[in-house]
């Protein structure tokens, strides 16, 4: 079994402290985080950012894993995540995916998608309602 980490070291209050996410990979190194990143404008990152992209992530490599199945590759797969929160929790995601597939039917392409969109392992982790849109270009 992999496993993956990340690390947050964290000094002072809620409010006016602060700290710093490092992931195993450095891809996040030292990366600013704070109640102004979170709650207002200020500059770093959050966690919903983080889920948003690993949301957007497992979901677009599932596609290009279903669509290899199919004997097909993508050309381009564009998703974006948005994620809601409310109530203390995720509310629900909200993915938008452009893709390019040469030859894909679109039976094919929308299939890969509601299978993709239900089954990525971040989908399955947030237990919440995940809604899509899919554009198949060209």
């Amino acid at each position: 079994m992999k496993k993956r980490f990340a690390q947050l070291v964290w000094k002072g209050t809620g409010k006016e402290g602060a700290g710093h996410f490092t992931t195993e990979s450095r891809s996040l190194n030292n990366t600013l985080f704070n109640y102004q990143s979170r709650f207002e404008d200020g500059p770093g990152t959050t966690p919903e950012e983080l889920l948003a992209a690993a949301h957007a992530g497992c979901f677009t490599m599932k596609i290009a894993f279903l669509v290899n199945a199919k004997g097909f590759t993508a050309d381009s797969l564009d998703t974006k995540c948005e994620i809601s929160m409310g109530g203390g929790s995720i509310s629900a995601s909200h993915l938008n995916l452009t893709a390019r597939v040469p030859g894909i039917s679109k039976e094919d392409f929308d299939a890969v998608v509601k299978e993709a969109a239900e089954k990525c392992m971040v989908t399955v982790l947030f237990n919440a309602p995940t809604t899509y849109e899919a554009v198949l270009e060209g």
